[in-house]
């Protein structure tokens, strides 16, 4: 089983989920991450670090959501590996960490 991430994530991209990353599982698109599901070991890292909730283990992922599993697997090895951080993009639907 691997983590998926999903709609919350697009035109956000906050990258505090990839660091804690141990296997490099994040891939970058112009818009949004995925996770590479035949990377990822499911160790949960990732999931609280998500400002937007975008990430939940494939098991949970909402049922109006589910086309994100493959969305993950296919666009995954389509897009660079990312390791690091950088600014999001904060787009009109997304939220401040740090407002609360």
């Amino acid at each position: 089983m691997a983590f998926i991430v999903t709609a919350a994530c697009v035109d956000c991209k906050y990258t505090s989920c990839v660091p804690v990353c141990p296997v490099e599982a994040f891939h970058e698109a112009p818009d949004r991450v995925y996770i590479n599901p035949d990377t990822c070991i499911d160790c949960n890292a990732c999931v609280s670090e998500c400002p937007v909730d975008a990430i939940y283990a494939e098991r949970e992922v909402p049922e109006n959501l589910q086309e994100w599993i493959k969305l993950n697997a296919d666009e995954a090895a389509k897009n660079p590996i990312i390791t690091g951080t950088h600014d999001p993009l904060k787009g009109p639907k997304c939220v401040d960490p740090n407002a609360g």
